[in-house]
């Protein structure tokens, strides 16, 4: 690197809150009250018990795809997740002034955010995208994300004009009172994604009672 680039680099490191502060501000900025109209009582769908991640790394020899080498820092400029046919245009967040993360504006139900705190999708590190289940008027971007599946697909367009595509390995839900951080933030020493909403139970006066997380690896660069 340039020392321009080592001067971006060191900056972007000093912004990035510390995990413990993203899992707290996650559990409580995302949720939102659910359309009382009765279409959707019955909420947005939750992770089965066997899409649990697996919790074995790609260094014990269990995964043997190849992992690509891990992409310089770019801005997010889309995410598409194939099996929920999501296609929606990406825009930064980051802490407002209380220290919580900014999630997309409600209004837009076809917004992602990336967060800026952690690393950008592809980088070396565990990436962090969010984006709301619902709003007032119905399903919002992420509403589908229980229904995933491992082995499907993240797809990540960088503003560098590469895709960073990552496989899913788990899906599941944690409460509030109980999210472990670590487990969803940490770095596994490679390229990873994770990709959150709200779900869990739900109540007017609370909202939801956890966060929908979905583990991804990186698997290929287009």
């Amino acid at each position: 690197m340039h020392s321009s680039e080592l001067a971006e680099e060191e900056e972007r490191q000093k912004k990035r809150a510390p995990w413990g502060v993203i899992a707290l501000v996650l559990l409580t900025g995302l949720a939102l009250i659910r359309n009382g109209s009765g279409e959707f009582d019955v909420g947005p769908p939750q992770p089965a018990t066997a899409a649990a991640a697996d919790t074995r790394t790609q260094d014990d020899g269990t995964f043997r795809k190849a992992t690509p080498d891990p992409l310089p820092y770019s801005e997010v400029d889309r995410v598409r997740i194939p099996g929920i046919q999501v296609d929606a245009p990406a825009m930064p967040v980051g802490l407002d002034t209380e220290g919580w993360v900014d999630a997309p504006p409600p209004e837009d139900p076809n917004l992602a955010g990336w967060f800026t705190g952690a690393v950008s999708p592809g980088e070396k590190g565990t990436a962090v995208v969010v984006g709301h289940v619902d709003n007032r008027l119905g399903p919002a971007v992420f509403y589908g994300l229980g229904a995933l599946k491992k082995g499907n697909r993240v797809e990540i367009q960088r503003k560098d004009g590469k895709t960073a595509v990552f496989e899913i390995y788990g899906i599941e839900v944690f409460e509030k009172s109980n999210f472990p951080g670590d487990r969803v933030y940490g770095s596994k020493g490679s390229p990873e994604l994770r990709v959150i909403t709200c779900g869990g139970g739900f109540s007017k006066q609370q909202g939801y009672d956890g966060n929908v997380v979905v583990f991804a690896r990186l698997t290929e660069v287009r």
